[in-house]
């Protein structure tokens, strides 16, 4: 088993997740105790939600950069950014290590692709929403249509996330708010909906949607693990 490194803090609360998932994929596919080998690099995101805000991308990139390379000499085989706004730079972070980057869009479009599904509607903040990096590799990677919500939703969603995901605040009218969200992509074709923010899952389940969603936080998680096992 490859050594897994989890580049976290983005925020915490998705990064808990993440090391749950992974142990839990460990324990389903190697039986009690078994856990997997994992390093996290833990960042103040209070830092890095300031560098977004001010979109200074190029010193988020030597951050990223100087993360990815600190694990990998500390042993990591697999790299994981363990937020979908950050793979803004997961070029950049490939380049500069040896160690596999496994790229969040990827499994996440695998499994939609398995599912029969072509045009799906995607939830994240608004730089994963309205930048290119993420929807262009669902595209151009992965042959997938992809739909965002309008401004005003975009930036209802953006606001839930940075007011309160991060913050492992759960409101129920938030709760709500997705809700409609996610009905006004379905109405507009959408056959499935990517959770792509790492926080989302905290407040939306299948329940909440007439149309599958992918959670990209546990597709991603697996995804790790299965390649560090392989």
């Amino acid at each position: 088993m490859r050594t897994i490194g989890l580049i976290g803090g983005m925020s915490w609360e998705s990064s808990a997740e993440y090391y749950r998932i992974i142990n839990r994929r460990a324990r389903d596919r190697l039986g009690a105790p078994a856990s997997a080998r994992c390093i996290l690099w833990s960042f103040d995101f209070a830092e890095i939600a300031a560098l977004q805000a001010a979109g200074d991308w190029s010193a988020l990139t030597e951050r990223m950069v100087a993360a990815a390379t600190a694990l990998e000499r500390a042993g990591a085989g697999i790299l994981v950014i363990a937020s979908n706004t950050m793979h803004r730079m997961a070029d950049q972070v490939a380049e500069a290590v040896s160690a596999e980057l496994i790229h969040i869009v990827d499994p996440t479009a695998e499994q939609i692709k398995a599912a029969g599904i072509q045009r799906v509607g995607l939830l994240g903040t608004a730089f994963t929403m309205e930048q290119d990096f993420y929807r262009g590799r669902l595209a151009d990677y992965h042959g997938l249509e992809v739909l965002v919500p309008d401004a005003q939703d975009r930036a209802t969603v953006h606001q839930i996330i940075y007011d309160e995901l991060v913050a492992g605040v759960v409101h129920p009218r938030s709760r709500t708010a997705y809700r409609a969200v996610i009905a006004r992509l379905a109405d507009r074709g959408a056959r499935a909906v990517i959770l792509g923010c790492t926080e989302i899952m905290l407040l939306i389940g299948a329940e909440d949607s007439p149309v599958p969603l992918f959670d990209t936080t546990r597709l991603h998680a697996e995804a790790a693990f299965d390649r560090a096992l392989a």
